[in-house]
């Protein structure tokens, strides 16, 4: 036999595990739908919800809903090349974009050229009316990296140590650079990035619980540490105390979500963005939905989401690799973890951080980096692997026990037969592969008897 056709039939008798079965490529196309369906009605929202302020400030009803669309179409080019190239071929950028990210957050901390806006310098200019928040790389260079890290380190995770550094140092030094600005919100993220990460490299969740538990105490020791981040905390446990200051935000924003009733005052006809919600095409957003859409428009964006984390957990799941699952598993935590804490600050369950609702609320820096990610865990999806069924694997090997006791069924798959030609004339390849199954299969006789009752 040609060693082509001993090929051909040594990957004929194999079961191939990662061979997609019936419905692979599915959790690529439920994200993919998630993603576009999101940015569909964040671009619509933003133009209803920021015409109004727009005008106030520019002149120009659509001059918000312009740069928003253009960011939009930025970010789709930036997740189209990062779904088509292989994921493993981004750990080279998580170093590098570490250093650049770093390099970022020193620069708006110490250079006067920085952008200030609502109390805090976070972003750099980078051309007129276009500016960039070094924090959202950041959070896709932790990503990147801590997965790049573990990966290598898959041998040696057992220990705690190893597994632990430098993931946790990492993040409290881009932590503290962060919350310098001050941004508690994306401090929050942050972290939340490497717990995420952690959690699907195996940590123990004792560990886990330890050190969620030292980072709720940090972040409340930060909450009280400072004036506005103390009232606006006291405001959220209540708003009403304080309504012309801390909680004028929380009530705007529960009124708006009550106005709306179940199917909205119509789309453009909301009256709470009329200069009542702060930041209403921002980190508000959500609240516009609500009034304009009503609780429909509402639980229609949290399905999104929970659909957006269920096919990302199934992404990490499937993934080829170590680095894939903990791309994939930080890419799922990022984006839920973040619309939760809008979500429910906008509800008034959580404290207002300042985050905005991921691919939805207006923003360039964090629809970029969002979109990125979001690219990079529909290119994992694509090389999801599917194992093979345990049934299907009991099924076929009971089919070929019951083939080696049945002569008639090694006969029926006899060289030269009807059954065995298919109906048509075989390939060289194809009749290499039944003579070896006829060899494999055809018991030998054992005695001359058998071998005259054969010939019969």
């Amino acid at each position: 036999m040609s060693p082509v056709a001993t090929r051909d039939v040594a990957s004929a008798a194999r079961p191939r595990a990662t061979k997609p079965l019936l419905g692979a490529g599915s959790t690529y196309w439920l994200l993919l739908a998630v993603v576009g369906t999101l940015l569909t009605i964040g671009v619509v929202m933003v133009l209803s919800a920021s015409s109004v302020f727009a005008y106030a400030r520019t002149g120009d009803s659509y001059s918000f809903f312009k740069r928003q669309l253009l960011w939009v179409v930025a970010g789709l080019a930036v997740m189209l090349v990062a779904s088509r190239v292989d994921y493993r071929r981004w750990r080279r950028l998580g170093a590098p974009l570490l250093v650049g990210a770093t390099l970022g957050l020193l620069f708006v901390l110490v250079h006067p050229g920085a952008v200030t806006a609502y109390g805090a310098t976070r972003w750099i200019s980078v051309a007129p009316g276009v500016t960039v928040q070094p924090a959202e790389f950041a959070k896709l260079a932790l990503l990147l990296f801590s997965a790049d890290v573990l990966a290598r380190k898959a041998r040696l995770l057992g220990d705690v140590r190893h597994l632990l550094v430098p993931v946790v140092p990492l993040t409290v030094v881009l932590a503290a650079l962060v919350m310098l600005e001050p941004d508690l919100g994306t401090t929050m993220l942050l972290c939340a990035i490497a717990f995420g990460i952690l959690f699907v490299a195996g940590t123990p969740l004792v560990l886990l619980g330890g050190i969620g538990s030292l980072g709720l105490a940090a972040g409340l020791g930060l909450i009280m540490s400072a004036d506005y981040r103390r009232v606006r905390f006291l405001s959220f446990m209540d708003p009403a105390a304080d309504p012309q200051n801390g909680g004028y935000q929380f009530i705007q924003g529960r009124l708006a979500l009550g106005s709306g009733g179940l199917l909205g005052v119509g789309l453009g006809a909301s009256r709470q963005k009329w200069s009542y919600v702060p930041n209403a095409h921002t980190d508000f957003i959500f609240a516009i939905i609500g009034e304009e859409l009503g609780l429909l428009g509402t639980l229609s964006i949290v399905l999104l989401f929970i659909a957006f984390a269920y096919g990302g957990v199934r992404v990490a799941q499937r993934a080829p690799d170590p680095f894939g699952r903990y791309l994939a598993g930080g890419v799922t935590v990022w984006i839920v973890v973040q619309a939760l804490v809008n979500i429910g600050a906008v509800v008034g369950v959580l404290p207002i951080t300042g985050v905005p609702l991921p691919l939805v609320s207006a923003g360039g820096s964090s629809m970029l980096v969002l979109l990125a990610a979001a690219g990079m865990l529909l290119n994992v999806a694509r090389q999801e692997v599917w194992p093979v069924r345990a049934s299907v694997l009991a099924t076929t090997a009971q089919a070929e026990r019951r083939g080696r006791r049945t002569h008639g069924g090694a006969a029926s798959q006899r060289p030269g037969t009807r059954s065995a030609r298919g109906g048509g004339r075989q390939t060289p390849a194809q009749k290499a592969k039944a003579d070896a199954e006829h060899r494999r299969v055809r018991p030998r006789p054992s005695s001359t008897r058998t071998r005259r009752e054969e010939r019969r």
